[in-house]
C-alpha cells in the first residue's frame, strides 16, 4: 500500500509538472515558448550586426546554436534553477492554500466596505461585456503595481533582500529562471496574489454586483497573456531585445529586466517592473535598454565578487542564516545601549 502510495503520488507530481506546458497561466505555456522564437531571431539579428557580422550571416542554424547555448543551458547556475523548481513545486502548497483561504474574506469585506462609504454603485447595470473587460483591466493594473512594489521591497529591506538573493544569485538566465526564488519569497508573493486579488475582486464586485468574468485566452488574463506572448520568456535569457526608448516608457522590455539582473552597481535597483514600466519612473528607478552601449558584455549575478548560493544547501539554507544574522546584531546594540 505505502509503495502504491509512493507511485501515484510521483506520477501525479509528474502530471503536474508537465502541466505547466498546457497552463496559460504559466510562463512557460508552450505558445509563450514557442513565441520567443521569432522574437528571438530578432534578437539575433540585432546581435550579429552587433558583433560586426553581416546579415547574411544570419542563418537558421546560427541562430538555433545562439539560442540554445549549450554552454548557457547546462550552466551549474542554470542546473540549480531546474532543480529549485522541482523542490518548489512540492513546497508550492502552502501559498494555494493562502490564496484560496484569503482572497474570498478580503473580497467580501472591501465590497462591504465600499458600499458602507459610498452607497449602491452606478454601475451595477454595465453590460457583461464591459464588466469581463473593466473586471480584468483592474485586476491586471493591481496585480501588475503589487508585484513591483514587492519586488521593490525585496530588494530595500534587508531582511527580505537575503531571500530575493537567491533569485538574483543566477549567473545564467534561461526561462527557467522565473522559478528560481527561496520558498520564504514563494510565500509573500502567494500572500501578495491572494490581496491582490481579493482587493480586484471586492472592489469589482461593489462596482459591478456580482456576476464577473475574466476576459481571458486560454484561461489567463488577456493582458497578461499578451504580455506572455510578447517575449516573456526572453526577459530571463541572453538574447538582447529592447522595445525602443518610446514602447520602453511604457512596458519593460526583455532588455530592461536583463539590466535589472546585471552584477554591476550601476545598475543595481533599476527596472523593477513585470509587465508596466510606468511604476518604475514614478519611483524614479527606471533605466532604458538605450543606456546599455554593449549588451554583450552584461555579466548577471549578485556581484562579481559574490561567492554565496553555491549549491542548493547553500540556496535554501544560507538565506536564513544571513536575515537573521543582520537582525540579531541590531537587537544586540539596543539591549546594549539600554543596559548602559
Amino acid at each position: 500500500m505505502t509503495l502504491e502510495l509512493i507511485t501515484t503520488s510521483f506520477l501525479t507530481y509528474l502530471t503536474d509538472i508537465a502541466s505547466y506546458l498546457a497552463n496559460a497561466n504559466q510562463r512557460v505555456f508552450w505558445l509563450y515558448l514557442l513565441s520567443t522564437i521569432p522574437l528571438g531571431y530578432i534578437g539575433y539579428r540585432q546581435y550579429c550586426i552587433r558583433k560586426a557580422k553581416s546579415q547574411n550571416k544570419a542563418q537558421p542554424s546560427g541562430f538555433l546554436s545562439y539560442l540554445f547555448n549549450p554552454v548557457i543551458w547546462f550552466h551549474p547556475s542554470a542546473r540549480h534553477d531546474y532543480a529549485i523548481f522541482l523542490i518548489n513545486k512540492v513546497l508550492k502548497l502552502t501559498g494555494l492554500t493562502i490564496s484560496l483561504v484569503l482572497m474570498a474574506p478580503i473580497a467580501i469585506s472591501l465590497s462591504g466596505d465600499i458600499e458602507l462609504l459610498l452607497g449602491k454603485s452606478a454601475l451595477l447595470n454595465t453590460p457583461l461585456w464591459l464588466v469581463g473587460i473593466s473586471f480584468t483591466f483592474i485586476l491586471f493594473i493591481l496585480d501588475d503595481f503589487t508585484r513591483f512594489l514587492a519586488h521593490y521591497l525585496l530588494h530595500k529591506i534587508p531582511f527580505l533582500w537575503e531571500f530575493h538573493k537567491v533569485h538574483h544569485s543566477a549567473k545564467v538566465l534561461t526561462p527557467m529562471t522565473i522559478y528560481r526564488s527561496h520558498p520564504v519569497e514563494s510565500l509573500l508573493f502567494a500572500t501578495r496574489m491572494a490581496g491582490t486579488q481579493g482587493i480586484a475582486v471586492g472592489i469589482s464586485y461593489y462596482l459591478f454586483g456580482p456576476t464577473l468574468e475574466m476576459s481571458a485566452i486560454f484561461g489567463a488574463n488577456v493582458f497578461v497573456f499578451v504580455f506572455n506572448l510578447m517575449g516573456s520568456n526572453l526577459r530571463h535569457s541572453h538574447v538582447w531585445l529592447s522595445w525602443g526608448d518610446k514602447a520602453e516608457k511604457l512596458f519593460i522590455s526583455p532588455a530592461q529586466h536583463q539590466i535589472h539582473h546585471s552584477n554591476l552597481p550601476k545598475h543595481f535597483d533599476t527596472n523593477f517592473g513585470s509587465a508596466l514600466a510606468i511604476w518604475d519612473r514614478m519611483f524614479h528607478c527606471y533605466l532604458p535598454a538605450s543606456a546599455i552601449h554593449n549588451p554583450h558584455e552584461l555579466a548577471f549575478g549578485i556581484s562579481r565578487k559574490n561567492t554565496e548560493h553555491q549549491s542548493l544547501v547553500e540556496i535554501y539554507f544560507m538565506p536564513f542564516v544571513l536575515a537573521f544574522g543582520g537582525l540579531i546584531k541590531p537587537l544586540r546594540r539596543l539591549i546594549k545601549r539600554k543596559q548602559v
